[in-house]
């Protein structure tokens, strides 16, 4: 049967029209699903017993399993969630002074191959639903109790390469009938998917796009994601150009620097010529360990100067908190996993 969720409210009040019901009563069950977070069409109260028992006939509603938790010391948590068919993603929460902010999944593995992430080398073996991406935020806020503020397509997963279904779950997170997560407080980061980024700028979400840029030439980028020999760095930032002139929206340029590999001065001063006169921020991520990596964190000195150069040539740029590190839930240390006794 049809996971419930992974309808948006337009969609949704299409099959109950085609069931023969009022569309008005699609937004009845979608305030039930993502204001009361109710698990069971039987709670649905102001719902007629007929229509409940033919919700129950024609779709089921997906309510994830915690198979573990971890809890870091500076309050991130990571979850491992069963997906219901054998598999488990990762989801993680991050404790910001604004709020609250999950980082979701959009994939079962991975196809991009990152040479710095932690899922690389893990078997792609499906994509999320939109109901599964937007199950993990109504799982974590029913373990904590609290509502979710921030959502970040930066977990698991490559979310372009699963665009249908991630923008499907952005308009039920933003609809006032659902999560009402403003768009503004969503960020969908890319390793670099240049079509779909045209194709994001058409759809009128003001959300925050990331990209995964990490090099400076061709040849370093192409040697840490092989996403870059399809699109290379000239590709993709004529495509971040045309998203800003079509959404007149700011992006944010994530740059994980290496020790010795792209943390030296002549790289910043390539990001600057790259990025002058656009209208973007350069978030600074201290490379995070995995198992088996090929690169080492850089320096504190580094990071600063590199920071430093940047922000005196005219690119905003700032050094991202490490959040969730000794958990493995720091960016680029997930890592999905099977399910264990």
């Amino acid at each position: 049967m049809k996971n419930i969720k992974d309808y948006d409210l337009k969609d949704l009040e299409k099959e109950f029209e085609e069931m023969g019901e009022k569309k008005y009563r699609a937004g009845q069950v979608f305030q039930w699903l993502y204001i009361e977070k109710v698990k069971s069409f039987d709670e649905m109260t102001n719902l007629s017993l007929d229509l409940r028992e033919k919700l129950k006939q024609n779709f089921t509603i997906c309510n994830y399993n915690i198979i573990r938790k971890q809890e870091s010391s500076d309050g991130t948590k990571k979850y491992l969630f069963d997906v219901l068919d054998g598999n488990a993603i990762e989801t993680v929460l991050m404790q910001y002074h604004h709020g609250k902010t999950v980082c979701v999944s959009t994939q079962i593995g991975c196809k991009m191959g990152c040479k710095f992430c932690a899922s690389t080398g893990i078997k792609f073996i499906r994509n999320l639903s939109a109901g599964e991406i937007v199950e993990q935020i109504l799982a974590v806020e029913q373990d904590i109790g609290d509502k979710i503020s921030n959502i970040v397509y930066m977990g698991i997963g490559e979310p372009l390469d699963n665009y249908d279904n991630v923008i499907k779950s952005i308009r039920i997170m933003n609809n006032q009938k659902g999560l009402n997560i403003g768009a503004r407080h969503i960020s969908v980061s890319t390793s670099g998917l240049v079509p779909k980024i045209y194709d994001l700028a058409k759809e009128n979400i003001p959300c925050t796009l990331s990209i995964s840029l990490h090099a400076t030439t061709d040849e370093k980028r192409s040697s840490m994601m092989p996403v870059n020999n399809a699109y290379n760095i000239a590709q993709l930032l004529q495509a971040c150009k045309d998203y800003i002139k079509t959404t007149n929206r700011r992006i944010s340029f994530e740059y994980a620097l290496a020790k010795d590999n792209n943390d030296n001065l002549e790289d910043a001063k390539r990001l600057v010529k790259l990025l002058k006169g656009m209208l973007c921020h350069v978030n600074l991520i201290p490379i995070n360990k995995i198992e088996n990596g090929a690169f080492v964190k850089s320096t504190n000195e580094n990071i600063i100067k590199f920071r430093d150069y940047l922000n005196d040539n005219g690119i905003v740029a700032t050094i991202r908190r490490e959040l969730g590190s000794d958990i493995e839930a720091a960016c680029g240390q997930l890592r999905r996993k099977n399910l264990e006794k």
